[in-house]
């Protein structure tokens, strides 16, 4: 049953976006189902929307469609499994690949046919019998918009306005090292959720057969992740993924103690994974220029020879000396911020994240929390930027409060604040607090004021850290590790999350809207109005459909559909790659 609700749900997906021929990449994060587009014209966003099992849609650099934890992941198999036979032809002789394979070699030939990035020109909007537009007498101001469709509209604004602005050599490349560490947050969550069961029957003295065997598969992908990481950077960077991997394998090799370099023995694991991230960089780009200087009739054999040859000397020789300096020195800059400065760094880092992430400068610290988490165990700043989502959770609340008229707003802060308690704040932001203005300023004091009290801890010798990235809100309750008890270091988090949602919300109930925005916004819009005076009001636009009419839906059914339909979320979560 459920196998046969997720391929429906891929099946409605798919001619929603265009097609199979439209499709020209298929990956998956915590949450979202990301895909390549060939033409962004064909993808029908308001009828993607619209469906049940989709929870908002994102446009990035690729075509983002929010299907929520544990569902993406069983949505995204059937999706390609769709893909794959939409590719099938009618040949003699049965193909042996698997649809995976069939996937990649498709997505591979497209991305050599497409000279350029997919088009990006957005679908010409479709007006909704939800949310009619303001009478041309209207006193409300663009800022002081009446309904949440009006809001969603001002928050797909900003973002393609960022968006545009973001796309920068150095802020893209910074995106496509995220793009690396994404598919990596799975198996960091399960591992570090196991590290945690394993520290409770440590500490508490039981079953003690079993915790070599928990430690053995809770370390065990640590231990490797250099090798992921080459894995997914030379395939990030055009480079064949294998070749990636081996260089970056020599970084934890037992035998790499045996090497001098600059005077010193190396230590296996030395420079981690940003010894493994260079290494594998420097492999894509040596094996696409000896691509196109080897003989064809010479390039199998001396093309993955000399990549792994030369790229693992630089590497034994240079990159594991270097990267292992500049990880020792983030871990030693991290420790050092939070013991003498932790309570004002922990205010700054809550205070600023969400500006980052619209600046797209967040995605620079996703190599730094691995790295913490390398060394450590646990990334300290990981707790304290997750209170920037507490703070847009406590100021939504109060928006939801002070706007008790509105009742598309309320509709829209009903349906996403489950998922901002979660750790998932898109929604929220640009739904509601972005569009609006003071609400965005007023959640990130809530952040500063929660990522303070967790800062302050820290500066007092109570760590409190994550063992994965991704995660937030309540969903990093299992993860919270410190060098305390466990209770300790999960009360510490708790207590910075309610700080968070009651400085957010407080901040933002007196000073989030002003007295002529709460006049403006409170005002009883006519498609917002009771069926009865919506269907006879002399001042409604003809235009406008009657919600008193047999073809209309109720009031509040009608709100939750345009909130769904028209809230349009940007990444801003942690892994993929931070908190929001």
């Amino acid at each position: 049953m459920t196998e046969d609700k997720n391929r429906a749900t891929a099946a409605a997906l798919l001619p929603l976006v265009g097609g199979a021929d439209n499709v020209t990449s298929v990956a998956h994060c915590m949450t979202r189902l990301r895909l390549g587009v060939r033409d962004r014209t064909l993808v029908q966003d308001d009828a993607l929307k619209a469906l049940p099992a989709v929870l908002g849609v994102v446009e990035d650099d690729t075509y983002q469609i929010v299907l929520g934890p544990g569902v993406v992941a069983r949505v995204t198999p059937e999706f390609e499994r769709l893909l794959s036979e939409a590719d099938a032809t009618p040949e003699t002789t049965p193909r042996s690949d698997t649809p995976q394979e069939q996937i990649t070699l498709r997505n591979r030939c497209r991305k050599k046919e497409d000279s350029g990035p997919p088009a990006a020109a957005p679908a010409p909007p479709t007006p909704t019998p939800t949310a009619a537009p303001a009478p041309p007498n209207s006193t409300t101001s663009a800022i002081s918009s009446t309904s949440a469709t009006d809001l969603a509209a001002q928050g797909s604004a900003l973002k393609a306005r960022q968006k545009a602005r973001n796309a920068t050599p150095v802020k893209l490349f910074l995106r496509r090292i995220a793009n690396i560490f994404v598919p990596l947050i799975p198996a960091l969550i399960g591992c570090g959720i196991i590290a945690g069961l394993n520290g409770l029957l440590t500490n508490a003295g039981w079953l003690p057969a079993l915790v070599p065997a928990l430690t053995a598969i809770a370390s065990g992908f640590m231990s490797l992740i250099a090798v992921f990481v080459g894995y997914n950077t030379a395939k990030e960077f055009g480079g064949t993924p294998v070749l990636g991997g081996a260089v970056a394998a020599v970084i934890v090799f037992p035998g790499i103690a045996n090497v001098t370099a600059f005077g010193q023995k190396l230590a296996p694991g030395q420079g981690g994974v940003l010894g493994a991230l260079g290494a594998a960089l420097l492999a894509a780009q040596l094996e696409k220029q000896l691509r196109r200087r080897v003989p064809e009739s010479l390039d199998v054999l001396l093309t993955p020879t000399l990549t792994v040859l030369l790229t693992g000397l630089v590497t034994v020789f240079g990159l594991m000396y270097v990267a292992g300096e500049v990880s020792t020195a983030i871990g030693t800059a991290a420790d050092w911020l939070l013991a003498h400065g932790g309570a004002v760094a922990g205010f700054l880092l809550g205070a600023l994240f969400l500006p980052l992430v619209m600046l797209g400068l967040h995605q620079a610290l996703i190599p730094i929390h691995t790295t913490l988490i390398e060394q450590q165990g646990y990334t300290t700043l990981l707790p304290i930027l997750a209170m920037a989502g507490a703070g847009q959770v406590g100021a939504a609340m109060a928006v939801y409060v002070r706007l008790r008229r509105n009742h598309s707003i309320r509709a829209t802060i009903r349906s996403a604040l489950p998922a901002g308690f979660l750790g998932v704040g898109e929604p929220l932001i640009y739904g509601v607090s972005l569009p609006l203005g003071r609400p965005f300023i007023t959640a990130c004091l809530g952040g500063a004021f929660g990522g303070g009290f967790v800062g302050l801890f820290n500066q007092l010798g109570d760590a409190v850290g994550s063992t994965a990235i991704g995660p937030s809100g309540w969903a990093l309750f299992p993860l919270v590790k410190g060098n305390q008890s466990f209770g300790t270091t999960l009360a510490v988090y708790a207590l910075g999350l309610l700080i968070g949602y009651a400085v957010g919300f407080v901040a933002t109930y007196f000073f989030g809207l002003s007295r002529q925005q709460r006049t403006d916004l409170n005002r009883q819009h006519p498609d917002l109005a009771a069926p009865d005076t919506a269907a006879t009001s002399p001042g409604a636009d003809a235009s406008t459909p009657k919600t008193g009419t047999n073809t209309a839906r109720p009031r509040a059914q009608t709100d939750t559909a345009a909130a769904r339909a028209h809230t349009t979320p940007t990444d801003t979560t942690p892994a993929d790659a931070t908190p929001a």
